[in-house]
């Protein structure tokens, strides 16, 4: 079965104009990776100008990944387009009360993540999408970043990992040099001791945090 993930973009565009941040872009760009050559990802609601932005950023991707396709349309618009009825599309959501297992990939074809959803604290703008009455599954009570959501869902309806024995780490510390580091407030997926971050974001953390020194 070919699994959909669903991106309802969330945040507000009219302070980036021309484009997403790059922050956003890279871990969009990331989901593309985790979701597998077999997957699709579909990201909704986005501005023209952001959807522009983002559809050229991701055409340039080289790694293996998803087939995918960017819309100004929301997740209830693109549904009743396809004719897709709520009932097949699963919303991660921190506080549904049924946590996801593998045998939610014979129920659900569709898995709707509400993105950029890494605030700290959490603000739970999913529950506009929680309104609209999706069947919903949550992933633990550790906030994640989205892209880190959408590669926990993947392994557990995909490939048939249950929850528990995909390996963490919460609250990692990124090191730059014996005297920068960062502190992250999400859990990760590791791979051995390191968290998979996106392509290119351990740079971008460090560059912002140069930024923040410049007086």
């Amino acid at each position: 079965m070919t699994f959909t993930y669903v991106i309802e973009h969330m945040e507000e565009d009219e302070s980036t104009p021309k484009s997403l941040p790059p922050w956003v872009e890279l871990e969009y760009a990331h989901m593309m990776m985790l979701a597998g050559i077999n997957g699709r990802v579909e990201f909704t609601h986005l501005s023209h100008n952001s959807s522009s932005s983002l559809d050229a950023r991701l055409a340039s991707t080289n790694q293996p990944a998803a087939s995918y396709k960017v819309h100004t349309q929301s997740v209830m618009e693109l549904l009743a387009q396809k004719n897709i009825p709520i009932t097949r599309v699963c919303l991660l959501d921190p506080k549904a009360q049924t946590v996801l297992a593998p045998e939610d990939g014979k129920i659900f074809d569709h898995f709707l993540f509400g993105g950029i959803l890494g605030d700290d604290p959490p603000r739970d703008r999913t529950s506009e999408l929680r309104q609209l009455g999706f069947p919903s599954r949550h992933l633990g009570q550790m906030q994640m970043t989205t892209d880190t959501a959408l590669g926990v869902t993947k392994r557990v309806v995909d490939d048939k990992v249950q929850l528990n024995a995909i390996p963490y780490v919460d609250f990692p510390t990124i090191v730059f040099n014996a005297k920068e580091s960062v502190e992250m407030p999400f859990r990760y997926i590791v791979n051995g001791k390191e968290p998979i971050l996106p392509p290119g974001m351990r740079e971008l953390l460090h560059e912002d945090l140069d930024k923040s020194f410049d007086f």
